[in-house]
């Protein structure tokens, strides 16, 4: 472990850096992302860029990609603010895509690979699309519900097409050589550069907007924090349509010169053997990852690796300590983002648990407030005279971040959505004054005295159970502590006659688990309140493409024995144990004859 004057003195050169890498951004408007791709192909030529399992780009191949797309795009007609649907699985191809056509102007839409039917058209159709491009393993998959497109976009397969036009084919007509300025109409910084959707758990997906600007000040940013070098090599495993894998794994290590090693999905089993044959220095995770490799068996490879790194969020406490010293992370960068959020926080020194805390030099910059909250309401509390009120040190509220009243602010500017109803949904007015606007986040959180931030829950997960508010991420987090506990989810359900709603757990168990000791685990580690009423055993989770868990079937399906086959139990207060819980205890519940 480092001293806390060590920790300190590195997190204070990691916000150095990050400073001084983005303070140049908006002194030169005319250097998006793709302009600075050719720059940095200048100076790293034949240095790897982008190594995936069937192909490996070079700076100088990667920037010649994305020109033969950028005049590809030209000559499909693109012009500036068009929109092009990306539906592609993780390989080096990916980034030249979009790298190529938002150089041109075009917007593009990075669609989740897992999505079909009914998501899959919504997702398309949010954005309206003039272009399509598919990979060849996805193709059936579109081609099932083209007819529900609202738009006809004309459609381009690459890889093996079976379904629609080869792009392949189509490309080797166009140039990689420089693009000159008479080519093209170049972006601006303010314009949309991509869409990346948020994971829909719980609904149908949002589009984000996502600006030149930020795909810059996130990659510079980042960059910056990890001190990303020309030698090093990113392992990433994370979906390229999202924001964490497709623009803070791979834009932080091309602009410092590094390479990034792509690959399709994670496996527990294959990963560490890969990141040490791989020769990677640093590793972007999800929380869920870290926890299956620290659940998984012991492997000799997993100790013997060149990790200087491991950057992620969703880290939780009762697995940060046994990932440091189990797989021997010399640092964890652990921070809190949201793709359409207009904050962000970093823990740079390294504190267990900890999402972030802002510096004091950084508290103007940075505006964030964690506002007391309503779970009745589910708003954020107001007192007489109409206002919020900031929350006391420890005390969980919902994080909040101003929005700049001066429009030419890129600094908190929140870009929204491609629907204008889902973005007004995000504002909050009238905070502590007349006329201001906030962003909010749906986070519940809480700061320590030292200004450590803590994740606590997401509105709408926290519940009340016996006059008393219940944190679903913080009851989890006792509950997968349990023996033969492997992963799951807690949320609330409604009983009749009841206030507040009592708590469920639907737990993915090993040979290991013991129901009798599991619940005089959870009595030892919860408060009465607290404690799971039902219990639903797994075998599995569903869960979206960056690995958070698809709450709505088991929400749907509840405690009732006739919506599964999975096996349930409820805690009998009489009995003092877990009891299988059949049709007719479920009846007896309903109608009120069971005490809980």
């Amino acid at each position: 472990m480092q001293s806390a004057d060590a920790n300190t003195r590195i997190a204070r050169e990691a916000w150095m850096r990050a400073l001084q890498r983005t303070a140049d951004i908006e002194r030169h408007p005319d250097v998006t992302l793709p302009v600075l791709m050719e720059r940095l192909a200048q100076q790293f030529d034949g240095g790897p860029a982008l190594v995936s399992n069937d192909v490996a780009m070079s700076y100088r191949q990667l920037t010649a990609r994305s020109n033969q797309y950028s005049r590809w795009g030209l000559a499909q007609g693109l012009k500036s603010g068009d929109v092009v649907s990306l539906i592609m699985e993780n390989c080096a191809e990916y980034l030249a895509v979009w790298i190529g056509l938002t150089r041109i102007g075009a917007a593009v839409a990075l669609v989740n690979t897992h999505l079909t039917g009914t998501q899959l058209t919504h997702s398309v159709n949010l954005v309206a699309p003039r272009l399509l491009i598919v990979g060849a393993s996805l193709g059936p998959a579109l081609a099932a519900v083209l007819s529900e497109v609202s738009t006809e976009p004309a459609i381009w397969e690459y890889g093996a097409s079976q379904h629609f036009a080869s792009l392949q084919a189509e490309l080797q007509r166009f140039s990689g050589e420089s693009i000159g300025p008479a080519e093209h109409s170049a972006p601006s910084l303010d314009a949309t550069a991509l869409y990346i959707y948020t994971s829909g758990t719980t609904g149908l997906p949002k589009a984000a907007r996502v600006s030149h600007y930020r795909i810059l000040q996130w990659s510079q940013w980042f960059a910056g924090l990890m001190d990303m070098k020309p030698e090093d090599r990113m392992y990433n495993c994370l979906p390229l349509y999202h924001s964490v894998g497709g623009i803070v794994a791979t834009g932080a290590t091309l602009v410092g010169g590094g390479a990034v090693v792509i690959r399709t999905r994670f496996s527990a089993s294959e990963f560490w053997r890969d990141v040490r044959e791989q020769r990677c220095t640093v590793f972007q995770y999800i929380g869920e990852l870290c926890r299956y490799l620290v659940n998984s068996p012991r492997q000799a490879a997993e100790s013997d690796h060149a990790l200087r790194l491991a950057c992620g969020n969703g880290l939780h406490v009762d697995v940060w300590e046994e990932f440091r010293t189990r797989f021997c992370i010399p640092r964890i960068l652990e921070y809190y983002a949201s793709t359409e959020g207009t904050f962000s926080l970093y823990n740079c020194e390294g504190e267990p648990g900890a999402i972030g805390r802002i510096p004091a030099y950084l508290t103007q910059r940075l505006p964030v407030v964690l506002l007391r909250f309503d779970v009745d309401t589910g708003a954020p509390w107001r007192n007489t005279a109409g206002y919020c009120e900031r929350c006391a040190t420890n005390e969980t509220g919902e994080a909040v971040g101003l929005i700049p009243d001066a429009p030419s602010s890129r600094v908190g500017r929140f870009e929204g959505y491609s629907d204008s109803k889902a973005s007004q949904a995000k504002l909050l007015r009238n905070v502590f004054r007349a006329g201001d606007c906030w962003y909010r986040t749906g986070d519940l959180m809480r700061c320590d005295a030292r200004g450590f931030y803590y994740f606590v829950d997401r509105v709408g997960d926290t519940y009340r159970w016996k006059g008393e508010n219940v944190s679903t991420t913080e009851v989890l987090g006792a509950l997968i502590s349990a023996r033969g506990v492997r992963d799951g989810v807690v949320f609330g359900v409604s009983l009749p006659g009841a206030d507040g709603r009592a708590g469920m757990a639907a737990l993915v168990v090993d040979s290991a688990f013991d129901l009798a000791a599991f619940r005089a685990h959870v009595g030892q580690r919860l408060p009465s309140y607290a404690r799971p009423v039902f219990l639903r055993l797994l075998q599995s989770l569903e869960t979206t493409g960056t690995f958070k868990t698809r709450k709505q079937d088991l929400l749907q399906a509840g405690y009732d024995p006739q919506a599964t086959t999975d096996a349930l139990f409820f805690d009998d207060a009489g009995e003092q144990s877990y009891v299988p819980l059949n049709a007719a205890r479920y009846a007896a519940i309903r109608a009120g004859r069971v005490r809980i």
